[in-house]
Formats: structure tokens, C-alpha cells, sequence
């Protein structure tokens, strides 16, 4: 609009016209600043990419990241990457073998010369190993009763130990099939097939259940049995990952120590699955990685090392030639230190752990080159595995 059309316009409209030019500028400026914001986070985006340019990929080396998902070898890699040859070994002969065949010509093969034992002493021996047929023991239960011909009353005899009425399965059948479902995780149509074919035996997949649920009873007792023993130890370690129950997602734990493992599948990942597991005892070191519902559950947290080594590793592999090589080389020499741990001196002992503490704190003085150093340089803790075990 010109000026002579705006001098044409009533007092009015000029009112209505600055209004709806202010409603136009306002709009304006809010898609401005929504033009502003995104702008801005593109400029973030774009920086942490090219933050992230020219750093290694994550692999299972040096990362958390499950082997399942790292880079698979192609044959040419992996004859590559083989190992050079080494002197060949042979199996180790059975100490106790239930039959030895004397295997002795008769007469000569070229001449037909009758021979004796003492023309042919051994030169050789081998084990040749296989399982005899595999077939069910059927015990038949014959029981009788009758009337006693003193007091004449009725008796029954009693079933044989171990063979009561009901069940037809006896304990050896029911711990193969526990071990073949549970272990091996081997299913139930499967295992049917399995038990028919293998070894005889013919059974329902409701007998299998039934095994099941009659075993979780003394299973139950025996779990606890190993929960005592690894809450009362003085060392514990403790790690959890998912699951997937019923299309949830669940977590196992598991929790262990040097003479026993607790494992339990459960659908939290809270510090509470460990609270109620340990009912109230405080083990001296507790071994996790850096969860943080795997945090104050013992006097001491000693980080996973080999969440610290892969770390150590990353560091490496994007460039850090200060802190993360040096520290990756303390961390396997206490590693070797802590195998040892059985037939060392306690005084040896601390004196190691002395020594890896010095090495540490010498460490810890020079900046590292990289990010990823630095993050590992930060970690207050200090994991070293020279204690003794339980």
C-alpha cells in the first residue's frame, strides 16, 4: 500500500491495518526464535559429530559392547590371524581301562612263520573309547500281604528305599533330565525325542513337568544353602543383564563369591535385588562394575577389571600415550598378582599392593592425551586384586 492510499484511509482503518501488521511481526518473530533454537541444536549435533570423527569404533575389546555384535572375521582374517604351528600331543591314556586286548600276530605276513610272545614285544598302546549300549534298568515291584498267623491282623510289606509307588522315574533318570532342560536348555518336545532315542526311556512332556515340580522344593533348599554361603563371604561379585520372560524384559544377577554362585532372574534392576539378597551383611569388597544399583553394598567397591582394561584399551586406540598404556600394564600385573594370590604371604601381599599403590599415584600425575584418558584418569577408585581370597 502507497502513501496516497494510506492518507485516503479512515482513523479506523489505519487502527485495524497497525494491528494486523503487529499480529504479522509477531508471528515472525516466533518462527524466528523456533528457527533460532533449531539452529542452535544443529550447531550442538553438528559439533559432537565432529567431535566423534576420528575416534576407533567401539568393538568388544575395548568397549561393552557383547562379542555377538563385533566384527566377524572372514576366513582370509582369520587364517591371517592363526597361530603358527606347535608340537602335536597325544590323548592321555585312562589310568584304570576295563579291558586290555594283547594284540599279537600269529604268524609273519611275509613268511607265514609261526611267532611267539617273545618275538614281538609292544611298541605301541592307545585307548579306543566307546559307550556300551544305553538301555533303561526296569526293576519290577512284586509287593505282598497277607495274615499274620499270631496276632491275625493284615500287613502289607513296604516298598523297597528309593522305589516307592507313583512316579515310575527313578532319581537317575530325573537328574539327566533336569540337567539335559535346565543346563543344556534343551525344550521338552525335544528332550522326549532325546530320552526315546538316546537312551530308551519313554516319557511325556507332563512327566518332564512333573519332574520339574517336584524338584523345585530341595531346589529351593539347596539355592539358599549357596546364598548363605556367598553373603557370608568376605568377597562378593555381583553382575546383571537382561532377559526376556513371558515378552517382558527381566534381569538376571547373579552373585558370586570364590566357593559359590547365586544366580536369580527377576524383573527390577534396582540396588533393591541385591539389598534383599544379602539380608543385612556387608561383605569387606564388593566387585561390580559401574552401575550404579551395584554401589554400597560393601565396605569397599573394587571396580570390574575387565571393564577397566577394555577402557584402557579404548584410550589406546583413540591415541592416549600417557595414561591408559601405562595403566593397562598395572592393571595385568596385579591381575598376575591376584592369580598367585593362594600361595602368597599376606606380608608378600600387602607389599604388593603397596608397590601397585605408589605405581598408581605416579600415574595419576601426568595429564592424559585423549578424552577417553582422562575419563579413566578421574576414576577415584583404585582396583587392584591382591586380596586374599575367602
Amino acid at each position: 500500500m502507497n502513501r496516497d492510499a494510506l492518507q485516503k484511509l479512515g482513523k479506523e482503518d489505519l487502527i485495524a491495518l497497525v494491528l494486523a501488521q503487529a499480529d504479522v511481526v509477531g508471528q515472525q518473530t516466533k518462527l524466528v526464535e523456533t528457527l533460532s533454537g533449531q539452529v542452535t541444536l544443529l550447531k550442538k549435533q553438528v559439533a559432537d559429530l565432529e567431535a566423534k570423527l576420528g575416534k576407533p569404533p567401539k568393538t568388544p575389546d575395548n568397549s561393552s559392547i557383547p562379542p555377538s555384535q563385533g566384527h566377524k572375521p572372514s576366513r582370509q582374517e582369520r587364517r591371517a590371524a592363526a597361530r603358527k604351528g606347535r608340537p602335536g600331543v597325544t590323548r592321555a591314556l585312562a589310568e584304570n581301562p576295563d579291558t586290555i586286548v594283547e594284540a599279537r600276530a600269529e604268524a609273519c605276513p611275509h613268511c607265514d612263520h609261526g611267532l611267539t610272545d617273545e618275538d614281538q614285544p609292544e611298541f605301541h598302546a592307545y585307548d579306543h573309547i566307546d559307550l556300551p549300549p544305553i538301555r533303561p534298568v526296569v526293576t519290577r515291584i512284586h509287593r505282598h500281604r497277607g495274615l499274620c498267623p499270631c496276632c491275625a491282623r493284615t500287613f502289607s510289606a513296604p516298598a523297597p528305599e528309593g522305589m516307592a509307588p507313583g512316579s515310575p522315574f527313578g532319581p537317575g533318570i530325573v537328574a539327566l533330565v533336569l540337567h539335559l532342560h535346565i543346563t543344556q536348555a534343551i525344550g521338552f518336545e525335544r528332550l522326549v525325542k532325546l530320552m526315546d532315542e538316546v537312551f530308551g526311556v519313554t516319557l511325556s512332556e507332563g512327566a518332564i513337568a512333573n519332574m520339574l515340580a517336584r524338584a523345585e522344593a530341595p531346589m529351593i533348599v539347596a539355592a539358599e544353602k549357596i546364598a548363605a554361603e556367598v553373603r557370608s563371604s568376605k568377597v562378593v561379585a555381583s553382575d546383571e543383564t537382561s532377559a526376556r520372560v513371558r515378552g517382558k524384559t527381566w534381569w538376571q544377577w547373579v552373585m558370586h563369591c570364590s566357593t559359590a554362585i547365586y544366580h536369580v532372574i527377576t524383573d527390577s534392576r534396582g540396588a533393591k535385588v541385591v539389598t534383599d539378597f544379602l539380608q543385612g551383611s556387608t561383605p569387606e569388597v564388593w566387585i561390580a562394575d559401574r552401575y550404579g544399583a551395584q554401589n554400597g553394598h560393601g565396605q569397599e567397591r573394587q571396580l570390574c577389571l575387565a571393564h577397566l582394561l577394555r577402557d584402557a584399551q579404548y584410550a589406546i586406540d583413540e591415541g592416549d600415550t600417557v595414561f591408559a598404556p601405562a595403566f593397562k600394564a598395572l592393571l595385568l600385573r596385579a591381575i598376575l598378582i591376584g592369580r598367585r594370590r593362594d600361595i602368597l604371604k599376606d606380608t608378600t601381599l600387602a607389599q604388593y599392593r603397596a608397590d601397585l599403590d605408589r605405581r598408581l599415584d605416579k600415574l595419576l600425575q601426568p595429564p592424559p592425551t585423549t578424552a577417553a584418558g582422562q575419563g579413566r584418569q578421574e576414576m577415584p577408585q583404585r582396583s587392584v586384586p591382591v586380596r586374599r581370597a575367602p
